[in-house]
């Protein structure tokens, strides 16, 4: 059996729907750069039916990604299917991913469709995308609370009209690791036509399993997992990417089986979905948090010491974790800022050099040291940005446990400069009053989340905020992330928010 193991990343279209999280299309590029550069094998770039942007997505990626697949997911519904093989019509190497829920639940309840149907459906779609696409997916819905006998005869349909690769998935993150691994083993005894076929399986993680599920089925022969980085998805999520390829690489000797992803720029590709999606990593994440090298105790701390493989199965420059010295300071160039930027996994345009490094030199200025983790945050955030409406010109803030918090905002609009102030429950609500007062939009907090990116007095502290803004012409609210980074958190709380209203504005 082959050895290999595809990584099929499908955080631009599963990953996307985790709620709250809405990538614009610059977003999504610059992901798929990322994932590329990772050498992620399949990109699910998206659902080109379910809507024009999802179409542009995979349009867009299909463009400009060369040598990973690009893939379309596709209901079993001409409709959809010629949608996503026009969106994929300029990619290099392109995958219609067909799909039909195979339980009795979701057959019953929600297609109302006999097996009988499901298997013509199946048939019919699969058909329809060999004839617009060499390479063909048919994924079953919620085939780990399907029938074991319908599903070999579903896959088995699907082979037959073309399929090259079925997906075994555990849609609501149902099965326990035996029984995931049991449903594999007998699907490849029984499903006809197999060898014909890579089998993949796609977890969800509503019980926690979905990384242990996938793993154990690559054990007992499946050679493509589905997954997203850091997890993200619907619900609690996917199979997390770094944790799949980092438990193949480390017990290699157990799974018996390899990927291809390049691990050292799983650090950098982590932190830029964080950064995009606004969904912060927690500090215990496997792999890529914060504590995931840190050792507390005295015993580890001493064991460490002696031997890093006392307390520690992995290393942290085996995924591009930066290291924590100052490569660069206030005096430093444009050149050596380049260098780093790409060592460190960016690819800047002439203009997203110049802005980068302008925001550079601004650290710079203000940190005594600045750090690896200091610039992959900076630059992380330099796809964040959106046309700039607003501009933070200056602010001033009056607050203690005997004062009213007061904020003076002063931003330039236009050709204007505008000056507002206002009141709230603490100066950051103030100063987003006043924000509000200027743009006069229907503003509204929905999330607000601080971190610091490195340690000490001096740290780049990093604020990401979700808001909500009525428009007022009858449409439903837009909703926009922001970020904002600086060594005053007030600052960077002020710019994240600035950045939110901008983005909701061009959007």
């Amino acid at each position: 059996m082959d050895d290999r193991v595809l990584i099929f990343d499908t955080t631009l279209r599963d990953g996307e729907q985790t709620p709250g999280v809405n990538l614009n299309l610059t977003e999504k590029l610059e992901i798929a750069r990322h994932l590329e550069r990772l050498r992620v094998d399949v990109i699910e770039a998206g659902f080109a039916g379910a809507s024009r942007g999802d179409f542009e997505a995979v349009e867009a990626v299909s463009r400009e990604t060369r040598s990973s697949v690009v893939c379309s997911l596709a209901r079993c519904a001409p409709v959809d299917i010629e949608r996503a093989a026009q969106a994929l019509s300029g990619a290099a190497r392109p995958r219609i991913h067909v799909f039909l829920a195979s339980s009795a639940l979701h057959l019953e309840k929600k297609l109302r469709m006999t097996p009988d149907q499901a298997l013509e459906r199946a048939a019919s779609g699969v058909r329809l995308a060999k004839s617009l696409c060499d390479d063909v997916q048919f994924s079953a819905e919620d085939a780990s609370r399907s029938d074991p006998a319908f599903l070999a005869q579903l896959f088995g349909e699907a082979i037959a009209q073309g399929a090259s690769t079925i997906n075994i998935t555990d849609t609501v993150g149902y099965a326990t690791a035996n029984e995931f691994s049991r449903l594999v083993q007998e699907l490849l005894k029984n499903i006809r036509g197999v060898d014909r076929a890579r089998v993949s399986v796609h977890c969800h993680n509503d019980l926690g399993l979905a990384v242990a599920n996938s793993l154990v089925a690559v054990r007992h022969g499946a050679r493509q997992v589905e997954c997203t980085m850091n997890g993200v998805g619907e619900r609690a999520g996917n199979a997390a990417l770094e944790e799949i390829v980092m438990g193949l690489r480390t017990r290699a000797d157990y799974y018996g089986a390899s990927c291809n992803i390049d691990t050292k720029r799983l650090y950098v590709t982590s932190r830029l979905v964080s950064t995009l999606t606004g969904l912060e990593i927690p500090p215990n994440k496997p792999v890529v948090g914060a504590n995931a090298f840190l050792h507390q105790s005295g015993i580890h701390q001493h064991g460490v010491a002696c031997d890093r493989s006392t307390y520690e199965v992995m290393r942290s420059e085996d995924i591009g974790v930066p290291a924590g010295n100052a490569p660069l300071g206030k005096l430093s160039g444009s050149h050596a800022f380049e260098e780093t930027a790409s060592r460190l996994g960016f690819t800047l345009s002439r203009n997203d050099l110049g802005a980068a490094f302008k925001r550079f030199k601004e650290l710079a200025d203000r940190k005594k040291d600045v750090t690896e983790r200091d610039l992959v945050a900076l630059l992380s955030g330099q796809w964040v940005d959106a046309p700039e409406l607003y501009h933070l010109e200056s602010y001033q803030l009056f607050a203690g446990n005997t004062l009213t918090p007061t904020a003076t905002v002063k931003i330039k609009y236009g050709d204007d400069v505008i000056t507002e102030a206002a009141v709230g429950d603490g100066p950051i609500d103030a100063a987003y009053r006043a924000v509000d007062r200027i743009t006069k939009r229907d503003t509204k907090l929905e999330t607000y989340g601080i971190r610091a990116v490195t340690e000490g007095q001096d740290a780049l502290g990093e604020v990401t905020v979700r808001i909500t803004v009525d428009t007022g012409d009858g449409k439903p609210p837009r909703r926009a992330l922001g970020k904002g980074a600086s060594t005053d958190i007030i600052e960077a709380s002020i710019l994240a928010y600035v950045n939110a209203v901008n983005r909701a504005a061009a959007d």
